[in-house]
């Protein structure tokens, strides 16, 4: 999770593969045509933009638990998952990753429990969310390089102000620095994010 331009999709998408090779799960695909011609145009998404958008997103997770839970005995493993990385586990483990912006608080919560009116025996994942942490300055300086994506550099400043890091300390996330090589960004997230699940025992 973070704002554009952090390496949530590249981060997320290998990850994904150092995972085993888990679905990975870019939200930024899922936005309907009217957000990506808002956000192409300048004009910062507002909530009634985001809602539907991040419903959608947390349907796919939902999915892609359903369909690894699927593949296995469901008596001996139940899925978890992590955003902008998730997971699954029990004596095997099983990933879904996803990368998407979760800029506020409110939104990790939509994202983390799955729909409330399920019952809590037919739950399919638990999530934890890895913040990645960029300063401002490499921010433009990656929006700047980037020609093959819809969002506007202009929109960063918006992105920055509605943006609500995550609590650690009350929230199931772990926050990262995000500028390193992205090969080390990746080794320190994987290490972070399965420590984090073994010891909360997710």
């Amino acid at each position: 999770m973070g704002v554009s331009g952090c390496g949530k999709s590249t981060i997320g998408s290998q990850l994904a593969q150092r995972l085993g090779h888990a679905p990975f799960i870019d939200a930024d695909a899922l936005h309907p045509a009217s957000n990506v011609e808002k956000m192409a145009r300048g004009e910062p998404l507002a909530d009634k933009d985001r809602w539907p958008w991040l419903l959608r997103v947390r349907e796919e997770i939902g999915k892609a638990a359903q369909e690894l839970l699927a593949g296995h005995d469901s008596s001996l493993c139940s899925a978890r998952t992590i955003v902008g990385s998730r997971e699954s586990s029990s004596s095997q483990r099983m990933y879904v990753v996803c990368g998407c912006s979760s800029l506020k608080r409110s939104y990790r919560e939509f994202l983390s429990r799955s729909d409330p009116d399920t019952p809590l025996e037919q739950l399919t994942h638990d999530t934890v969310f890895v913040y990645v942490d960029v300063s401002k300055t490499e921010l433009l300086r990656r929006l700047d390089k980037r020609s093959d994506h819809f969002f506007n550099p202009v929109l960063l400043d918006s992105q920055l102000e509605t943006l609500e890091p995550p609590d650690t300390t009350r929230e199931a996330a772990i926050s990262v620095f995000g500028e390193g090589p992205t090969e080390s960004v990746v080794e320190d997230v994987y290490h972070r994010v399965t420590s984090y699940i073994a010891k909360n025992s997710l």
